[in-house]
């Protein structure tokens, strides 16, 4: 690497509770799943893991529950090596959980309860301010309030701090509280719901980026899943090729992604390779089980990006 870059996370910890079945009950209807997982998740901790593992420095600002997945939480961030310095317990507040339902060809249906993490508000950003200014990059997701998400993009502004927004789930979007954001980076079903748009091909996914490019983005990523990934600038834009794997669980992919492209973006890579190895490293997560655990570390991804070039 580069340099070893440092990424803040303000954003979301849940407890993924991932069941997988070959079929989905009927109302009223009890039947039996294959098998159970219960794992660490959460959008912003997905990506807070992803980026520590592909080698930055990571910090997260977060709230987790007053039961006993909130301790546990930070303690698998302190596993992790990630600075929980602000990550706190809001008593009264159950943890954020994720049952996750995945079905036999890996593609996943997720209900997130999002519990503490909707206690994170723009004053815990204030409260964070001098380690967030120290950042190479600040992540953000919408699993936290979104007046939290706009206000902490302005502060990045604000600072000349490079930031990534992840709009997932997708909800109604103000354009102009996202003016001049760095990289906004929705899955295809995101960018169709936020844009009204459909986004169901490379061409229409290409629409729908220069759409909101021109409404003020400076750059927009459209994941694509097996299709690869779209990237578009004010004056550019380029599909990025998928990688072939062998996949079993969706489930993160997108935050594997995201975690990936800031580590790599702040370590020094050129952007267009930024993505490239982003697309590979969400790949390689679902060739495994779950989110957090699915994810390679730096050695592991290295290897394989030297088997495929």
């Amino acid at each position: 690497m580069a340099k070893r870059p440092t990424i803040a996370v303000v954003g979301s910890a849940n407890i993924d509770l991932t069941t997988f079945t070959s079929q989905f009950p009927k109302p009223g209807e009890t039947i039996f799943g294959q098998r159970f997982d219960l794992g660490f998740g959460g959008k912003g901790a997905n990506q807070a893991v992803a980026a520590r593992l592909c080698g930055a420095e990571v910090f997260m600002v977060a709230r987790v529950g007053s039961d006993l997945f909130g301790p546990a939480t930070i303690e698998n961030f302190r596993k992790q090596g990630i600075d929980t310095t602000h990550v706190k317990q809001i008593e009264g507040l159950s943890s954020g959980v994720a049952p996750i339902f995945v079905e036999p060809n890996g593609q996943n249906r997720i209900l997130v309860v999002k519990g503490a993490n909707d206690a994170l508000k723009p004053s815990d950003v204030d409260a964070a301010a001098e380690t967030l200014k120290a950042a190479d990059c600040i992540v953000l997701q919408f699993e936290i309030p979104v007046e939290t998400v706009y206000y902490t993009v302005a502060f990045a502004r604000k600072h000349g701090i490079r930031c990534i927004l992840n709009p997932a789930p997708a909800q109604p979007v103000d354009l102009k509280a996202l003016k001049d954001l760095d990289y906004f980076v929705p899955n295809e079903n995101e960018a169709e719901t936020i844009s009204g748009q459909p986004v169901k091909n490379i061409d229409e996914a290409k629409k729908c980026a220069d759409n909101l490019v021109a409404g003020g983005i400076r750059r927009v990523i459209i994941t694509l899943g097996a299709n690869g990934s779209f990237l578009a600038s004010r004056d550019d834009g380029h599909h990025m090729a998928p990688f072939a794997v062998n996949s079993v669980d969706s489930s993160g992919a997108g935050d594997a992604f995201i975690g990936s492209f800031a580590a790599f973006l702040a370590e020094g890579v050129p952007e267009k390779e930024a993505v490239r190895r982003a697309n590979l490293y969400a790949a390689l997560s679902t060739t495994g089980v779950g989110t957090q655990k699915s994810f390679y570390d730096r050695a592991r991804f290295d290897a394989e990006l030297a088997a495929r070039i």
